[in-house]
């Protein structure tokens, strides 16, 4: 048959009589007894379609995936119930593989927001702590915008506000996936830049360096990893409690472990819903951090160990392949450094 741009209504009466019957309609029978298809109806384009002979509906258990009209045949056949019973079963496999089909392009749009949606709740819970930080800076201006030293951390808050905001954005446009592979991160510098940043909250952070540590990830999603979980003791602690950042070498592996005297969490939260997104112990939290540093910190063959006491404090170890760059020593000088 030539091609056609006709078009049938899902909820027509023919299409109606097709889902509810089942029935191959042979139109040289429906032209000599229509009595026998109980009033069916057919489209005016179908009457008018030239050696138009059987239509054939394409079901799959109770869903009416399509039709198939074929033209008659060259040779005389004789439609008996045997020719009925093949075209019904070759409808049903065609009208499986399509279903088939049409699931799998569903199930793939479905990840691909799936995906969206994931990479969206990353991207806001980040906006919320660059907020939270543009915020907490626009509060103590008022206070110390003559201080030099203020206005020093000020700039550099703006700066690391806006390299993060760029990230993100590269993130909506190409995915969470970092496109580089893992390399050899200063874990000193990271946890020095995080120091520096949580300036202006209380309690300050102290920071113990047992060794020049470092490890296999990526710079950018490593601090963000570190710095979640100290703002995450920083919010469960008062200000005259302790929060600190201890970085070792634990059986060959990079340990970062944040620390801090606060709520604590009970064993059951730890177990059951800390690594978990969307579950949260903060009334303004989105429950996306924690689920985030778990993600990442297996990506790297590492492991997340989480001790945790209400009332007394909790204490995060981030243990990660380490990386040994030529010439580095096994051990280095101890520093304590409380701001």
């Amino acid at each position: 048959m030539p091609a056609d741009s006709v078009s049938e209504p899902a909820d027509s009466e023919f299409i109606r009589f097709l889902t509810d019957s089942g029935w191959v309609v042979n139109l040289e029978e429906f032209r000599s007894s229509p009595e026998r298809y109980h009033k069916l109806r057919l489209p005016f384009w179908l009457s008018e379609w030239p050696n138009a002979w059987l239509v054939i509906p394409l079901a799959s258990i109770s869903e009416l995936i399509g039709f198939v009209v074929l033209a008659t045949a060259r040779a005389r056949i004789d439609v008996n119930w045997e020719v009925n019973d093949l075209l019904k079963t070759a409808a049903r496999q065609a009208a499986t593989f399509l279903g088939q089909m049409q699931a799998t392009e569903a199930l793939l749009e479905a990840r691909k927001f799936d995906a969206f949606n994931r990479m969206s709740a990353f991207v806001v819970h980040d906006l919320k702590n660059i907020v939270a930080q543009l915020s907490l800076m626009l509060k103590n201006a008022e206070r110390h915008r003559d201080n030099p030293e203020f206005q020093k951390d000020m700039l550099m808050t703006v700066e690391h506000s806006v390299d993060r905001m760029k990230q993100l954005m590269m993130q909506l446009r190409e995915g969470t996936t970092p496109v580089d592979a893992p390399s050899g991160i200063d874990l000193v510098a990271i946890v020095d830049r995080i120091q520096r940043t949580k300036a202006n909250q209380q309690p300050g952070v102290e920071l113990r360096l047992e060794a020049n540590v470092a490890a296999q990830g990526h710079v950018d999603r490593l601090e963000r990893v570190i710095g979640h979980l100290v703002q995450n003791a920083i919010d469960a602690t008062a200000n005259d409690g302790r929060v600190w950042i201890r970085l070792a070498k634990l059986n060959g592996l990079a340990m970062i472990e944040v620390g801090d005297t606060g709520r604590g969490m009970t064993p059951e939260f730890v177990r059951e819903r800390l690594f978990k997104p969307f579950q949260t112990t903060k009334p303004t939290g989105m429950g996306i951090g924690a689920y985030e540093s778990f993600q990442y910190v297996q990506e790297l063959g590492g492991r997340v160990e989480v001790d945790s006491t209400p009332d007394v404090g909790t204490q995060v170890r981030l243990l990660l392949p380490a990386f040994e760059a030529a010439g580095d020593s096994a051990t280095g000088a101890q520093r304590e450094v409380t701001q």
